[in-house]
């Protein structure tokens, strides 16, 4: 149901207000944050209708309204639709962004701290469908520590990957040699398929050990679900005396499957606001960003009265600035 526009503006001013002190509102509090032309009976009589409608609920008699899930819902789909990215104080995500990387991983982390940074609230962000990555170059490196790094060039980065084994840099030449000559040009998937399949194995016998860690170690890569998690913002929830929220927040984090079961949530090309039904869940704000051929799925975790608005600009604002990146380059 569409709220006339002086209920709309009562609700927003009565979440908004709630976001940043925690406190209930009344009609008293609302008539001096609210520019309307109405008295303070009006204004009781609104939030009870608020109320009735589900979209506020008081906590004692006579007490303040809060809002309830169907408050926030109504917020962020209908007064946060068509919101553009221009809160200054997001400027520090458009510098880290701005600093380009030739790494995926570190695109990765550096997406998940700027908007953890932006937003104080746990980020992550998730990546998949690096199987598709077209190949580009393969760097590979013997290092004084006995191990072997491999550098493989994509169209969203390199990808590093360490090799626990001792080689020669003749063999690490002509592994890179080998992997240049066969595969720039094709996929993850498809290289690892051509392994599986035992074809090519005439051409690799002095470097067998180098291409047999390799390979594994990318079939691996190709099913995993990266997540670059930030925890800091729980450090803000903790502070605002939020203790057992924070809790519940951190232990999501620290369980991989149930993480990403929460960022799996409402997968859509736009931006999604899954708000927590109750208020020891967890409500979920993410955005889908694509760096080449590898899909991100950025989001930011809070309480229920987390503030929607601002991490919907955090995220709309990366959005916008990976765009120009990509159209400058």
């Amino acid at each position: 149901m569409r709220l006339s526009e002086r209920k709309q503006q009562i609700l927003q001013v009565a979440i908004e207000d709630y976001i940043s002190s925690c406190s209930p509102i009344t009609s008293g509090g609302l008539k001096n944050l609210a520019s309307l032309d109405c008295s303070t009976a009006t204004l009781r009589s609104e939030l009870n209708t608020l109320e009735a409608m589900g979209y506020l609920r008081q906590l004692h008699t006579s007490g303040g309204r809060v809002p309830t899930a169907e408050g926030y819902r109504y917020y962020v789909e209908t007064m946060l639709s068509g919101m553009k990215a221009t809160n200054k104080d997001l400027e520090k995500v458009r510098k880290l962004i701005q600093q380009k990387t030739n790494s995926l991983s570190d695109l990765i982390s550096q997406i998940a701290k700027a908007i953890g940074q932006a937003t104080n609230y746990p980020t992550v962000v998730m990546a998949s469908g690096v199987e598709n990555l077209v190949l580009q170059d393969f760097q590979i490196i013997p290092l004084l520590s006995q191990e072997v790094l491999v550098l493989i060039g994509t169209g969203a980065g390199y990808i590093n990957e360490r090799l626990n084994l001792s080689a020669t840099k003749r063999e690490c030449d002509d592994a890179a040699r080998f992997f240049k000559k066969h595969f720039v040009g094709k996929t993850l998937k498809e290289m690892t398929e051509q392994f599986e399949e035992g074809k090519l194995t005439d051409e690799i016998a002095s470097f067998q050990k180098i291409v047999d860690y390799l390979v594994k170690g990318l079939k691996k890569f190709n099913k995993r679900k990266f997540l670059d998690v930030q925890r800091s913002g729980t450090v803000k929830l903790l502070e605002s005396g939020e203790i057992e929220k924070a809790k519940h927040i951190m232990a999501v984090l620290d369980n991989e499957d149930e993480l990403i079961e929460v960022m799996e949530t409402g997968n859509s090309d736009e931006l999604v606001v899954s708000v927590a039904e109750n208020e020891d869940d967890v409500s979920l704000v993410k955005l889908p960003i694509k760096v080449g051929s590898v899909e991100l799925s950025v989001g930011v975790l809070g309480p229920q009265r987390m503030d929607y608005s601002g991490v919907s600009a955090a995220l709309k604002l990366l959005a916008d600035e990976l765009e120009d990146m990509k159209g400058g380059n």
